[in-house]
């Protein structure tokens, strides 16, 4: 099914998905990881 605008029907569902994964918080042990990686490029 498409809408009116040309965007398919499953666009809007996708778009919201997608930013619910944006908003989620990092991981400490993510976050941890990438501070030790920037900490090896400086040195």
């Amino acid at each position: 099914m498409t809408r009116r605008d040309g965007e398919p029907g499953w666009a809007a569902g996708l778009r919201n998905l997608y930013n619910s994964v944006v908003d989620e918080p990092l991981p400490d042990s993510f976050d941890d990881l990438l501070k030790k990686l920037d900490e090896s490029d400086d040195g």
